[in-house]
């Protein structure tokens, strides 16, 4: 029933994902509905499925919700193309692209196989323009193309450390005003992380073998982290990490991911990606793992029938899909589950309650793929991994960002802390909305706070500390993202990470007075975590945001020196 979903969750639904007439059970049941006819019981999983998400307990990704059961069921929301250093495949490409974006997927490239600026081409007597050139190729092309015509193309590009335009490329989206269909990511090497380290030279070679130059690893760690600082571009992928839990290392190596980072794939493979509701399984009396096992089994099959009753844009896409059958299931909800707990998200419980929940999660889906598998078969190229038990699906686990289906869920992104407990969100028409946190409003009435007052004072100091009317044992429940400290939210993404098969979609929020060098330590931390990437985001530091604390506080709008403070 719309009841159950926030004003702004019923405008988004009816923009972009309800079909003409329908509430938003229907459009649940038209989902279930569709899953399920790869089901010899298409009865019995259509009602399991529905109850799954019309419950909230698990919400598979955007364009499942958006195009099952029409006339194009294109259901996945992750697809990774190769660029070739060959004028004509980079454009066919950019073909498959648009047709990609068209009908609702985000894709991802790796662009460090094409010749750096000023190389000669071919028998033309001409030079090469360099990778950057071409992602604004793609850019452009990608704005006048609408995913599904309900939302703007998203895209990932990606150049290795050591290609010899990685300065440029570092320094592609300075100006705000380019690229803005690109997030863009450094594929960082073991090899570079120990020069860093080290204080070493680093060459940058292309082809691969050749070597161009040498110069200062630290110049271009230092470059990096002065982005992240100035505006959270570029991330970073530690893309040998990434390599070497890939276990289909004889099929191929792992360039890019999807735009967010979470999900690496090999080139012409597409992912479908669904999250688990974890506030839904959490109560007075702790966590629900019955219940939790219950909802990982389902949405493993869910998404597993997915693959088989999706269309895909690309025969060869449709091909790699069904041979690798890979899988993105994470969790939504983390913070609000901790909420509900009384855990706070910045203590020991809390990083402990994050290692538990996903080692749950990740061990019970591997059991339903191996139980799929003895059902209806292991997914094709298993004999060609270094997999040593049979399952059905290559790769099962993924934490996505979960904007939009958390907001639908009426819970807390992915992995990450409550933004704040009264926020305001633009939606695609610029109008601000104010919410206040459900789980907070829950504890108010709870413990018989007076709940115009507690939320008078957050929005006043613009977060909990200050406010007199909240007992203190509780402030620590309710900190936002913005008062934890950046190192805990690198130990939940690592504590996560351990448990995840794929990677993890994960800002690291920053204050707006950290310096560059707290982001290099940052970055350095990541890597010796072990996470696969990282990506920081430092208060105010775009001219942009979609989320906004609700703050009496006049908002400091000052650019400040490109390079930060040290």
């Amino acid at each position: 029933m719309s009841s159950n979903y926030s004003p702004l969750a019923m405008k988004i639904l009816r923009k972009r994902y309800l079909k003409e007439g329908e509430e938003p059970e229907d459009m649940f049941r038209r989902v279930s509905s569709w899953v399920a006819q790869a089901e010899k019981k298409t009865c019995l999983w259509e009602e399991r499925f529905f109850k799954l998400l019309n419950g909230h307990y698990f919400i598979p990704n955007s364009p499942c919700l958006m195009n099952a059961g029409t006339v194009l069921p294109q259901l996945a929301a992750c697809y990774v193309y190769p660029v070739e250093d060959n004028l004509e495949k980079i454009f066919s490409t950019l073909k498959d692209t648009a047709v990609t974006h068209k009908s609702g997927g985000g894709t991802g490239f790796s662009f460090s196989n094409l010749r750096p600026r000023g190389d000669s081409v071919g028998m033309t007597g001409g030079v090469t323009s360099g990778p950057v050139s071409f992602m604004e190729v793609y850019d452009k092309a990608t704005e006048a193309v609408k995913q599904g015509g309900k939302r703007r193309g998203a895209n990932m590009g990606v150049l290795r450390v050591d290609h010899p335009d990685i300065l440029e490329f570092i320094e592609a989206k300075h100006n705000e005003e380019k690229l803005n269909n690109f997030n863009i990511s450094v594929a960082l090497t073991d090899e570079f992380m120990r020069a860093v380290m080290r204080d070493d030279k680093f060459p940058l070679c292309f082809p691969p073998c050749k070597e161009r130059k040498k110069v200062s690893a630290r110049k271009i760690f230092d470059r990096i982290a002065a982005g992240g600082w100035r505006n959270g571009e570029p991330g970073v992928l530690f893309i040998d990490k990434i390599n070497r839990n890939n276990p289909l290392k004889k099929i191929g190596e792992i360039e890019s991911t999807n735009p967010c980072a979470e999900q690496p794939l090999l080139p012409y493979e597409a992912c479908i990606l669904g999250s688990v509701n974890l506030e839904k399984h959490a109560g007075e009396d702790g966590i629900n793992f019955k219940k939790l096992s219950e909802t990982v089994r389902c949405a493993v099959r869910f998404l597993d029938d997915a693959i088989d009753m999706s269309d895909y844009p690309l025969k060869k896409v449709r091909e790699t899909v069904k041979k690798n059958r890979k899988i993105g299931l994470g969790v939504m909800g983390f913070s609000s589950m901790l909420m509900k707990l009384e855990v706070p998200y910045s203590s020991v419980e809390g990083v402990k309650t994050a290692g538990k929940v996903m080692k749950f999660i990740n061990e019970t889906a591997h059991e339903a793929s191996r139980m799929l598998a003895e059902e209806k078969g292991e997914f094709p190229n298993f004999y060609r991994s270094e997999l040593k038990k049979k399952r059905r699906n290559a790769l099962l686990t993924t934490i996505a960002p979960t904007g939009t289906i958390s907001l639908i869920a009426g819970t807390t992104s992915g992995i990450e802390p409550v933004y704040s407990l009264v926020w305001e969100r633009k939606d695609e028409e610029g109008k601000k909305h104010r919410f206040t946190d459900p789980v907070f409003k829950e504890k108010i009435r709870k413990y018989a706070i007076d709940e115009e007052r507690a939320v008078e004072e957050v929005i006043q100091k613009g977060g909990i500390d200050s406010a007199v009317s909240i007992p203190e044992r509780l402030k620590p429940v309710f900190l936002n993202a913005t008062e934890i400290n950046p190192r805990i939210h690198l130990l939940i993404q690592a504590a996560f990470q351990r448990h995840v098969d794929n990677a993890i979609s994960k800002t690291v929020n920053l204050p707006r007075e950290f310096t560059i060098k707290e982001v290099k330590d940052i970055i350095l931390r990541a890597y010796r975590l072990g996470c696969k990437g990282v990506t920081v985001y430092r208060q105010q530091s775009r001219r942009q945001q979609v989320f906004n604390m609700a703050c009496a506080c006049e908002e400091n709008t000052e650019k400040g020196d490109y390079y930060g403070k040290e």
